[in-house]
């Protein structure tokens, strides 16, 4: 699996840990896969951020440690994975959105009620539903013990090309190419439109 990240790897911008994650494996107990899309949130001048709105999200931030886990339900409907960067420059949030399955298949396609590998983790709600992960997580850090599985967090390093391109699902700040996927990727949620080479 690579090297297990620790809080100092979620000292960075939100956008530069975003982009970082692509290509790393996420494992949460005995289901995982490689992260392929990612989408950043700041903390200030985001206004698709929860922090522009929720006193609850700035107290998040202002109080915790990089590497905590920040979890919501997402219209009432699915939990949606976060992880909290802070750096001198920008703080904010890394969401999850997509992987390609590779650990614990058989468990995400009874939790899914699908069979299609594409089908499992193609989006964050999907993928938090496939993983078993659920509200009793917001508030812990993946990069302790305290999940109760050493096998809980991100390992490796990216070495992938990343393509950038706009956020889903937002109105605000729907400009910022702040969405990251790990190029040519069957399992990303949304293939990319006019996106960009990164690495």
């Amino acid at each position: 699996m690579g090297r297990q990240w620790n809080e100092s790897d979620f000292r960075t911008t939100p956008v530069d840990c975003a982009k970082k994650l692509v290509g790393t494996e996420f494992r949460w107990k005995s289901a995982g896969g490689i992260v392929v899309e990612t989408e950043a949130y700041a903390e200030f001048g985001d206004e698709a951020c929860h922090t522009f709105v929720r006193n609850a999200a700035r107290d998040f931030v202002r109080n915790q440690a990089p590497g905590t886990i920040y979890a919501y339900l997402n219209y009432g409907i699915h939990w949606l994975f976060n992880v909290l960067t802070k750096h001198e420059t920008s703080n904010g949030f890394v969401l999850i959105r997509a992987i390609e399955p590779t650990v614990g298949i058989d468990a995400m396609r009874v939790r899914r009620g699908k069979h299609k590998l594409k089908d499992l983790c193609s989006g964050p709600g999907k993928l938090t539903q496939a993983m078993g992960i659920g509200p009793d997580c917001h508030g812990e850090s993946i990069v302790s013990r305290s999940l109760g599985s050493d096998s809980c967090g991100f390992y490796g390093l990216s070495n992938f090309n990343v393509v950038a391109d706009t956020r889903i699902g937002i109105t605000k700040a729907a400009d910022f190419k702040w969405r990251f996927l790990l190029k040519d990727s069957p399992y990303v949620s949304k293939r990319p439109s006019k996106a960009q080479m990164r690495k």
